[in-house]
């Protein structure tokens, strides 16, 4: 019979070894280690126990994963050819053991029987050390594949498999992007050995400065409700949303409804908007902010309504930009950024047919919210899509001098109107055709009309004169001066 026997070596030393598992070890024709450096192994040296372990395979490979994986092709190998092997892990087999998660997953396609025998695992002596209570809620993690957002700071964690100063330094590197540099951290060292057990308290920037570290090194976080680092936290942001649309939080908040902040979702987003326009990367973090809070208040409505909550919002973006992206998440290909952009469009027409809709214009997925002259420019570039659009820069000109004649020769206010949209509308055309937003463009025309008007303003008050005291000719003179001040600024910077 094909079987691999799993056994723990427990947390310490020979001693607190259960007598069964002691046996298993003593009475097994075929001994494996994943690795040789644990207190119970010199001992079982000592009583004649020969053994194979796997270190070396841990010398000849960059990443974990790869150790795990020869070391479990290695025992269903020599299970197979010697049909019965017994193979020990530090602590328990069922704690923090991927080797052993891999044995269970491919054991049964070989048709090798996988056995998990018991053993003390690392956790009773690592709190019996540190002092803590687990029900008070704790996370354990492998220092190897440490992530940031399996950290929640209101919980004990305990980081494992900190083999060695490198490991040591990946989890510095990743605390730190949830606490700050000096939070206080605690190194656990052989928990539970008689005589080897080793607990060093020092600050997080430290964490990685030891002289030894082995794989009974575990690093222990305190759980922490300090503002400075749940404040970095979403949850929090969530939690204090709720608390503001409460009956015990902000009257206006809670007076507030999705149509008395819709303006202020517009607002927030212009403000963003100047921030990026003005390279301001402080300004834009707090406006991305107010901008956020704005998603953050509707979904809280929406969630006292029993529509949705937040997570549905991200549940459903998150589907939306895996489906969209076959060339990333899937087994489409896009080679450029246009390739990407057909498959987004592609799977989006699909998609509204999928909601049987019935008939609906490729105009219908222009938000109608749009600044008039975005909009115009997103319908045109979605009719071009069926080619109905001219076939070169020329033909566009020519329409604008002809849309130019009609304004002038349009006789009532109304005409004037129609006619001036008309020229407005041709405009878009040639801005597409040239391929500069348009609305950008005006932007930009926006803030160099500030600038310049902005600079006769301030001679005209250095001139001691009324706002409206200056000539045309000397407002015009200044009008250049200020055009020459910012080409020079421009060039000197």
């Amino acid at each position: 019979m094909k079987k691999i026997t799993i056994v723990g070596l427990g947390a310490g030393n020979l001693e607190g070894l259960p007598l069964g598992l002691y046996r298993a070890l003593l009475g097994a024709p075929h001994l494996f280690l994943r690795t040789a450096k644990h207190p119970v192994v010199g001992e079982l040296e000592g009583e004649g126990v020969s053994y194979e372990s796997f270190d070396e395979v841990y010398e000849a490979h960059d990443q974990f994963p790869q150790v795990y994986e020869e070391i479990c092709e290695r025992l269903l190998k020599a299970a197979e050819e010697k049909g019965a092997v017994v193979y020990a892990v530090p602590g328990h087999p069922l704690v923090a053991e991927r080797t052993v998660q891999l044995l269970l997953e491919e054991g049964p396609k070989r048709e090798v029987e996988i056995e998990i025998k018991g053993g003390q695992s690392f956790l009773d002596p690592i709190f019996a050390a540190l002092k803590i209570d687990p029900v008070e809620g704790f996370v354990l993690l492998d220092a190897t594949d440490v992530k940031e957002h399996q950290f929640q700071p209101p919980m004990h964690h305990l980081i494992c498999q900190v083999y060695d100063s490198f490991v040591a330094s990946d989890v510095k590197l990743t605390l730190m992007e949830v606490y700050p540099d000096d939070f206080p951290v605690t190194i656990v060292t052989a928990a539970g050995v008689a005589g080897e057990e080793e607990i060093l308290s020092l600050p997080l920037y430290e964490l990685d400065r030891m002289d030894k570290y082995t794989n009974l090194t575990t690093v222990y976080v305190p759980p922490t409700a300090h503002d400075q680092i749940t404040n970095r936290l979403f949850w929090r942001l969530r939690e204090i949303v709720a608390i503001l649309r409460s009956p015990e939080g902000c009257p206006w908040d809670r007076e507030q409804t999705h149509q008395s902040i819709r303006k202020n979702l517009i607002e927030e987003t212009y403000e963003v908007l100047e921030t990026i326009d003005d390279n301001d990367p402080d300004a834009m973090c707090e406006e991305m902010g107010d901008l956020l809070l704005q998603i953050l208040l509707h979904s809280q409505m929406a969630e006292e309504e029993g529509y949705f909550t937040v997570n549905d919002v991200v549940a459903t973006l998150n589907e939306k930009l895996i489906r969209r992206h076959p060339h990333v998440f899937g087994t489409s290909e896009a080679g450029n950024a246009e390739e990407a952009l057909q498959n987004w469009e592609a799977i989006k027409v699909e998609e509204k047919k999928g909601k049987g809709k019935g008939f609906t214009s490729r105009l219908d997925s222009v938000p109608r919210e749009l600044p008039t002259l975005s909009r115009a420019y997103k319908y045109q570039k979605k009719a071009a899509e069926i080619g109905f659009d001219w076939d070169k820069l020329s033909d566009v000109f020519d329409k604008v001098k002809e849309e130019w004649e009609e304004l002038r020769e349009a006789g009532t206010p109304e005409h004037r109107k129609e006619e001036l949209g008309d020229l407005l509308f041709v405009i878009v055309n040639v801005a597409r055709f040239l391929k500069i937003d348009p609305e950008e463009a005006l932007a930009l025309t926006n803030k160099k009309f500030k600038y310049r008007f902005s600079y006769i303003e301030q001679k005209i008050q250095a001139a001691g004169k009324a706002a409206d005291g200056a000539t045309l000719e000397e407002m015009e003179a200044w009008w250049q001066e200020a055009k020459r001040k910012k080409k020079e600024e421009e060039e000197l910077s």
